[in-house]
Parts: structure tokens; C-alpha cells; sequence
């Protein structure tokens, strides 16, 4: 088959990124032909479709013409067509498969495939299509209001507590609404049960939701992974984004009451004012971490944290965690308790101040897991072995 790969940006910038990147490497594994769309970026990886590409748009533009650049590709998809119908043209693919498309790219590009009769797979990363803020936060809360009504990002003034944004993420929730993109996709992707719940309850209709969990390169760990031969540190670690919505300042907190070395590899717009006011000498800020690194510090730590408040959905820091034979202690919330359920080393907390108890209780029992089996078990759940599987059924080709 001939596959289209959609997302925003086209590097290892986050985790549906590294999705698009891994899916596209594992369909050209399989003998199919991938091609990628995505915002002309300069940090994109090299590829031979940037022609095509939509010209970058910078959000954070003072003038008041680029302001309105970011608003007219927001609302409207402006710049996004005709590079993308000249693309279709080229190519022809049997599939086109979006994944982070909004505001940098657009909806626009589901309907421009589906006008032409292409199959339209959608792989869910967010809460977008639910929620305009992305993310079912509202001033550091869980919130659902515009599940039911968008208004309610204006009232609320969900998108970064100002008016105008959120007044824009409304308008692009009623322009790109659920009626046209149920129409323009053939599947939605969700890698959670979790998020396929709230999708339903936001009124997307269930034949139009499939379940897949996100997946890792097999090959990639297997070449790397002898779990019972690390040498663990008593140490633990937090990776991931350092944001509001991941939680990450109770999980520091916990840390200075303890004896423990906890490494927070990322960054984030919280990590100056976090290095700043964490400065215990357990406490080690590694930054953003080239996937070989993050492999080496899961090797070495006891095991990891997911603090997250927000409904997390399929986290990959997660599975890569389990993978290489590391448990996780993780909040109860969104997708995470599904990825942990199937085995005893790992642990759920629902209250920030059930940190320090349960970090020094899974140091007590770190040293009787048997991490060989929590990474065996691991790499059959989310191997891209069985996510192909599933998504050639979703294809109509099984």
C-alpha cells in the first residue's frame, strides 16, 4: 500500500512524533510505500516531500501580521491546501494517516483525502476533538464542560486563562466540529480505552473508534535489554515534559523528603523556575535526552514516575519504562492505570501526599521483581509486531 503520514511536526519533538516517525519506519519495514506531510520546519528531519509542506507558522509572533497568519491557519487551514492536493496528486495513497494535525496543519487535510476517496485513519495523541484546550484542564483542574458545550472555553477562559485564545480555540472547535470530522474519517485511533470512553461520551460514535496501544520498535529493545543484568542505582526518574498538566513539582517536592537520587530528564516551560527552587543535591536536571540516553538512564533507575494530572493516554515514557524491565508508579488517571494493571511491581497513587510512602515501598521492593518477566510481558504488549497487526485490519487489509 501507498501511505500518507500526517502530523504537525516531523522530528523527535514529543511523543506523537516519535509515533508518526516509528509507524512510518515500521510501514516501510512491512514493504509498503510512506510518505510524510507536515509544517516546513527547520528542525524537521531531511525528507523529499518538504515542497509540499505548509509554510511554518510562528505562534508566538508579536506583529500583528503574523498573528493573523497563526489565525487564519487555525480557523480556516490557509496555507495547507494546495501544497497538500498537489501531494495527493503525486503520490496517490491508498491511506492517508493523520496524527497531531490542528493549528499547525489542520482538519482541512481530512477532508481534502476524503473528497478524493481516500481511506482516512486518525491517530488520537490529545483531547482535541473534545476539549478546544486540548489537554481537559481548566486552572490546574480536571474539566470536561466543553465536552457538551464549547462556549465554555471562552467562559471558563480555558486556553492559557486569556480570553482572546480561547475565544480562537472556539471558533476553531465550531469550524472543525464533530459532524465534519466523523464524516471525513473512516477510523479513529485511540490508544486507550480511556480516551475511546471519552470519545464516545463526547458523542463520536463508537463503529468509528478503534483501540490501539502504542508500540515499540521490538527490534530496537530486544537488541538492548538483559534487565536482570543492570546494575540498578537507588535512584528513580521522571521523563517527560516539564508542564503544568505533568505534575511534575509534587513529585519534587516528595523528592527533598527523601534520601533517593531522582533524575527529571525533559524540558518544558516550568524547568527554569523548577532547577531554580529544587536545588537539593538528590534532585538532578538532565534535560531534554536523545532516545539513546533515555534508554541508558532506564537501565539504570529502580524505576520511574508518571505524576501527570491531566488525562494521560497512552504515555510512551510508560511503555518504554516497562520494556526495559522498570516499573512504574503512576497516577490514577486518563490511560495510565490500563498500561499498569497487568503486573504487581508496578503502583497506582491518586493524592500528591501519597508520594514519599510509596517511593520509599517501591525501593523496599525493588530488589524482588523479576524484571526479565515485566520486560518479556512488555515487549508482547506493545510490540510493533502486534500494532501492525491491528492497524492492517483498520486498513481493510486483513
Amino acid at each position: 500500500m501507498k501511505i500518507l503520514l500526517v502530523n504537525k511536526f516531523l522530528y523527535p519533538r514529543g511523543g506523537d512524533c516519535i509515533h508518526t516517525l516509528n509507524l512510518g519506519q515500521m510501514l516501510r519495514e512491512a514493504g509498503h510505500t510512506v510518505r510524510f506531510y507536515a509544517m516546513d520546519y527547520p528542525e524537521n528531519i531531511q525528507d523529499k516531500d518538504k515542497p509540499f509542506f505548509a509554510k511554518e507558522i510562528n505562534f508566538s509572533s508579536a506583529s500583528l501580521s503574523g498573528k493573523i497568519k497563526a489565525a487564519k491557519r487555525i480557523l480556516w487551514g490557509t496555507g495547507v491546501k494546495e501544497g497538500f492536493k498537489e501531494l495527493l496528486k503525486d503520490f496517490q495513497p491508498d491511506i492517508v494517516h493523520l496524527n497531531n494535525i490542528h493549528s499547525y496543519l489542520s482538519p482541512l487535510v481530512a477532508r481534502l483525502a476524503h473528497e478524493q476517496g481516500i481511506k482516512v485513519i486518525w491517530t488520537l495523541h490529545d483531547y482535541k476533538l473534545l476539549c478546544p484546550a486540548y489537554n481537559c484542564l481548566c486552572k490546574g483542574e480536571v474539566c470536561e464542560a466543553c465536552f457538551f458545550n464549547k462556549k465554555n472555553a471562552i467562559l471558563r477562559k480555558c486556553m492559557k486563562d486569556n480570553l482572546p485564545a480561547s475565544i480562537l480555540a472556539w471558533a476553531e472547535a465550531k469550524n472543525w466540529n464533530k459532524k465534519k470530522l466523523m464524516e471525513w474519517t473512516d477510523t479513529f485511533i485511540c490508544p486507550s480505552r480511556f480516551m475511546a470512553e471519552k470519545m464516545q461520551q463526547g458523542g463520536y460514535s463508537a463503529e468509528k473508534l478503534q483501540i490501539i496501544h502504542n508500540f515499540i520498535s521490538e527490534k530496537q529493545i530486544k537488541s538492548d535489554v538483559n534487565p536482570s543484568g543492570y546494575e540498578r542505582e537507588n535512584s528513580y526518574a521522571y521523563i517527560g515534559r516539564l508542564s503544568e498538566e505533568k505534575g511534575v513539582e509534587p513529585l519534587l517536592k516528595a523528592a527533598t523528603q527523601l534520601p533517593y537520587t531522582l533524575y527529571i530528564a525533559g524540558t518544558g516551560p516550568l524547568k527554569n523556575d523548577l532547577v531554580r527552587k529544587y536545588t537539593a543535591d538528590n534532585i538532578v536536571f538532565l534535560g531534554h535526552l536523545a532516545s539513546k540516553d533515555i534508554a541508558e538512564l532506564l537501565k539504570k533507575v529502580s524505576f520511574t514516575v508518571i505524576p501527570s494530572i491531566w488525562y494521560e493516554n497512552n504515555p510512551l515514557s510508560v511503555i518504554e519504562s516497562l520494556c526495559y524491565g522498570t516499573p512504574v508508579l503512576g497516577r490514577n488517571i486518563g490511560g495510565i492505570p490500563e498500561l499498569l494493571e497487568t503486573d504487581k511491581c508496578n503502583c497506582l497513587f491518586e493524592r500528591d501526599n501519597e508520594l514519599p510512602a510509596l517511593i520509599t515501598e517501591m525501593f523496599a521492593s525493588a530488589t524482588s521483581i523479576h524484571r526479565g518477566s515485566l520486560a518479556a510481558t512488555s515487549l508482547r504488549r506493545f510490540s510493533d509486531k502486534r500494532y501492525y497487526q491491528k492497524w492492517l485490519q483498520i486498513a481493510g487489509r486483513e
